[in-house]
Formats: structure tokens, sequence, C-alpha cells
């Protein structure tokens, strides 16, 4: 009776570290299998002895926009990470941003840009070097188990994601204006729709306020952070979500969106098309919550077929979407290649 249950949870242990094992394989399939659908329908014969005007010039402009969007999204992480006690300037939070920006696109690594820059900012010291180099080594090589981790690995976890958070709400943000300014293409109720969206992240923003701003409910958080471990995350909270500087994370958060939606513009008119801004605003924040589910390689293909047919419904040809999503998805892979620098730096 004892042997039959056990042998359940081995098998179901062998098939979990068998799909662990296969998963980024899988991922590469998907993005291959999407990119190849998105791309089927193009015809290559007739682009290529079209009339199309090529403008380099706005692809310069897209890399400027979209390094700035990186820099932007450092400097944010930054002052979180300094508000809660982390060491280092601006200028190693943000090059650690752009290191975790490159690993995210792709590199050959089991361990996620946000684990690897949450966890090398632990072991920076006041004049930016990285110190404890060994351990570093051994804690990027190895799985994070967060329940037996250090309060400080536990606390630069909890910054990265609150600046994640931060870059959720301004997505969502632009994307219940893109509805409200274009959802009626989009569909019927496509306007509704972005005044409900924009509606629930203002009154979780006003909420967040709220607890942040009563007395005890305030202490009542800072009680569960002190059994987490997390006891010095209430600053980096409140300077995410307290009023009124939740107001002004939100404006900051909507701009890094808001130049990667000019990148992007930028790559559609270097192919010579003119696309509605409020179509951007609809796709791009659209695409970044599918982004959300691990099944493609930084976004390759899905990005492409889901950019095709949103920006179809305005009329856009989806040959040249998914020649500029192409060149979006470069770009944005040319613009994190700084953070190379300091991933050999540290080798």
């Amino acid at each position: 009776m004892s042997a039959q249950p056990q042998a359940t949870p081995k098998a179901t242990s062998g098939w979990k570290a068998i799909l662990k094992r296969a998963w980024p394989t899988i991922r590469i399939l998907l993005s291959i299998a999407l990119l190849w659908k998105a791309t089927s329908g193009i015809d290559w014969h007739a682009i290529l002895d079209s009339d199309i005007q090529m403008q380099p010039w706005w692809f310069l402009a897209a890399g400027l926009t979209m390094i700035s969007a990186f820099i932007c999204g450092g400097l944010r992480w930054g002052f979180l990470m300094r508000k809660v006690g982390f060491q280092g300037s601006l200028a190693n939070f943000v090059s650690l941003y752009f290191a975790g920006g490159l690993i995210n696109q792709g590199l050959p690594s089991t361990l996620g840009g946000d684990s690897y820059r949450a966890i090398t900012a632990t072991h920076l010291n006041s004049s930016g070097k990285l110190i404890e180099a060994k351990e570093l080594n051994e804690e990027l090589h190895h799985s994070v188990d967060l329940e037996h981790a250090t309060p400080k690995l536990r606390l630069s976890f909890s910054m990265v994601l609150v600046d994640r958070l931060l870059g959720l709400a301004g997505n969502n943000l632009l994307g219940g204006l893109g509805l409200i300014l274009g959802g009626a293409t989009l569909a019927a109720w496509g306007t509704d729709l972005g005044y409900a969206v924009t509606s629930m992240m203002v009154v979780a923003g006003l909420l967040l306020a709220a607890i942040l701003a009563w007395g005890p409910s305030c202490h009542l958080l800072q009680k569960l952070l002190d059994r987490v471990q997390m006891n010095h995350a209430l600053p980096g909270i409140k300077l995410a979500f307290s009023w009124p500087m939740n107001v002004a994370q939100a404006a900051f958060a909507i701009g890094i969106h808001s130049l990667t939606i000019l990148t992007l513009l930028f790559c559609l008119k270097a192919y010579g098309v003119d696309a509605p801004i409020e179509a951007l605003m609809i796709g791009l924040p659209a695409l970044s919550l599918l982004l959300m589910l691990p099944i493609s390689i930084s976004g390759w293909g899905l990005r492409e077929a889901t950019l095709s047919s949103v920006l179809a419904l305005w009329g856009v040809s989806p040959s040249m979407t998914v020649l500029a999503s192409i060149s979006y998805g470069a770009i944005t892979v040319l613009s994190v290649l700084p953070g190379a620098y300091f991933l050999l730096k540290r080798k």
C-alpha cells in the first residue's frame, strides 16, 4: 500500500526535471514557429520590387529612444535600491540594468536578467566595486531559494519586484489611454475597456497610497515585512507608491513605455509607414502583458504575430509591421549590448 504513493512523487519529479531541461528548447521552437507564421504571408519579391523609400535615420532615432528607455529604467531601479540602503552609484545600477536586459534577450543562461541584477547588486560596495567574488559566483550559478536567502538578498529582490510593478502600472495606464483614444477601432467595447483599465489602475494607486499614509495599516505592513526578513523595504515601497510620489512614478513609468512606443513608431517610419499613435499605444502594452508568459525567446515571433494583427485594424500593412517589428527587436538587442561590458568586466 505504501509503495505506490511513493512512486508517484518520483515520477512527477522526473517529469518536472525533464520539462525544465527541455523548456528552453521548446521556447526556441515556439519562437521560430510564431516568427514563421508572422512572415509566411509576406510577399518578399513584391516588397523588393516596390518603391519603398527607406529612411535609415529613423533607425538611429529608434536606437536613441530605446537606449533612453533602458537608462530611465535603470535610474528608477537605482533610486529604489539606494533608498533601502544598498551601496553603489546610480551609474552602477544602470550598468546592472543593461546587463540584466542583455541576459533577458535570450543569452544561454538559466538565470533571468532580473535575478542577475538583484543578486549582483548585493555585492556592490560604496565605490562601485564588486566584493565577495567567490560567493557571488556561487549565488549566480545556483537557483535562488528566497525562503532560505539572506535578508539582504530578499531586500534586493523586493526592490526588483517593486520596480517591475511600477513598470506594469505604467504599461497598463498607457494601454488604457490608448484604448480610450482608439479602442473603438478595436471593438465596440474598446473605449469602455480603456476607461475601466485606467480607473482600476488609479484606484489601485490611491488604495496603496492610503495604506501607506494611515498609521495602523503602515505599521501592520512593517510587521509583515519584519516577519519575512525585509525590515528595510518600507522606504523603497513608500518611494514607489506613497502620495504624491506615486503620481511622479506613474508619469515616469508612462514616459519609459512611451519611449519604447516611439522606438516602434520610428521603425515603422523607416519603412515609410505612418501608423496611428493610438494603435501603438494599444499594441505594445498588450504585447508586454503577453510577454509575461514564457512562451518565446525575448518575444521573437510573438511580437511580430501580435503587432501585425493589431495594426492591421488601422490599415497598416502586416508585411511592413513584421519588418518594423523585426527591426524593433534587433534595435532592442543592440541597445542593451553595453551590458556586455559589465558582464565581461565581472569575468
